[in-house]
């Protein structure tokens, strides 16, 4: 058997429209890619989890508590190389909407806030972790998507 790329797909805070595009893709490019890609953690594909050794981790969404951000520094630690997908990745929005509200509208949502431990601000990925690739979009651009994957099945050495 030939080397495989070990790829993570996880998903925050956002509307999952980007692992919508994804498993859409796995339509056009599943007999290629399941001779070059073994997926370790993509919970739209399989029940079991495993986040360690992985060549990339693809993470979509925004940061939106403490317990996604200690998860998102888990993805790291055990990823070569991570990639923003999506807008609330790459900069935060639409999800960080509520970074901008005024006091009134703040003071509005606190339960809600206090009721799901969500975190006083929403994070793009770069402000806890070395982001390495973006793919821009609501949903992600798909060609940008390809490219980058492209570049990492040649940059880790599967043919």
């Amino acid at each position: 058997m030939s080397k495989k790329l070990r790829v993570g797909w996880f998903s925050f805070s956002c509307s999952e429209d980007s692992t919508i595009i994804f498993t859409e893709l796995l339509n056009d490019h599943y007999e290629e890619w399941r001779e070059k890609i073994e997926f370790c953690s993509a919970l739209v594909l399989k029940k079991k989890s495993e986040i360690e050794n992985l060549d990339v981790a693809f993470v979509e969404g925004a940061i939106t508590s403490v317990a996604q951000e200690e998860k998102l520094l888990t993805i790291r630690s055990a990823s070569k190389k991570l990639v923003a997908v999506g807008a609330c990745a790459c900069v935060g929005m639409p999800a960080g909407q509520r970074n901008n509200f005024d006091d009134k509208t703040k003071e509005e949502i606190k339960n809600v806030l206090i009721r799901f431990q969500y975190a006083d601000k929403v994070k793009r990925l770069a402000e806890i972790v070395t982001v390495d690739d973006q793919v821009p979009g609501c949903p992600m651009d798909e060609n940008a998507f390809l490219k980058i994957l492209n570049k990492y099945l040649k940059e880790f050495g599967i043919n």
